[in-house]
């Protein structure tokens, strides 16, 4: 099966080439790199377009920044791969742990697979108490709507059968995606499998860029596409 692997980046200067690398060298037989730069200002598009351009498959520049949730709108509609996988450009996330992702899709098993922060014995950096509790609570309101038993609703490592995904019409522009997804997939009564990941959290001084508003604003999200589509 072909991999499209959608790497959304704004301002990511310090890790896009570090983590190109890393995905060219993920266990993945067939794959495909697709980076979504979103606006970015501090050099990291003078990278995609000279150390980088021979690396990739293909890159999509956005003029202005619009939020992850366009990115991945715009990566989802060039992607060309059997199966879409999501790849965060801070180093957050593993590309060698892609195949606890892919197991449960190529095994005929699952729809969906998200990569969960709080399941598990991996390796995790310990930051954020705030954004853990913030994190599981969003987690809780989800699952009683979608009627899941998710562990982490908005992790940023999830993969998707690609006839799946690209069925869903997706709308949030910001962080408020992955509720959305997880909203919709619900609907669709597709199949949805966690794998317990590794996690290095990055603080606000390394470049991490979600904050209370995007919490308030999946908050919305879970009640919009759960209660009121």
């Amino acid at each position: 099966m072909k991999i499209s692997i959608i790497i959304p980046c704004y301002n990511e200067k310090n890790t896009i080439d570090k983590i190109v690398q890393a995905v060219r060298v993920a266990p993945v037989e067939e794959k495909e790199i697709i980076v979504v730069d979103d606006g970015s200002s501090d050099g990291t598009q003078e990278l995609l377009r000279t150390k980088l351009s021979d690396s990739v498959d293909r890159i999509i520049y956005h003029p202005v920044n619009r939020g992850k949730g366009a990115a991945l709108r715009s990566g989802l509609a060039v992607a060309t791969g059997d199966i879409v996988l999501i790849q965060d450009a801070d180093l957050e996330y593993s590309p060698e742990e892609y195949p606890l992702l892919l197991e449960p899709i190529m095994s005929g098993k699952a729809d969906a697979v998200f990569g969960s922060r709080f399941m598990g014995g991996r390796t995790h950096r310990t930051v954020f108490f705030w954004h853990m509790v913030g994190n599981r609570l969003l987690t809780l309101i989800s699952n009683m709507l979608t009627n899941l038993n998710l562990t982490d609703v908005e992790t940023g490592s999830k993969a998707f059968r690609a006839s799946v995904i690209k069925t869903i019409e997706l709308e949030e522009e910001r962080f408020g995606i992955e509720p959305e997804i997880t909203a919709k997939l619900a609907k669709q009564r597709a199949r949805i499998y966690e794998v317990g990941i590794s996690y290095y959290g990055r603080t606000y001084e390394e470049g991490k860029k979600i904050g209370w508003r995007d919490g308030l604003r999946a908050l919305y999200a879970i009640i919009k596409y759960n209660c009121c589509r």
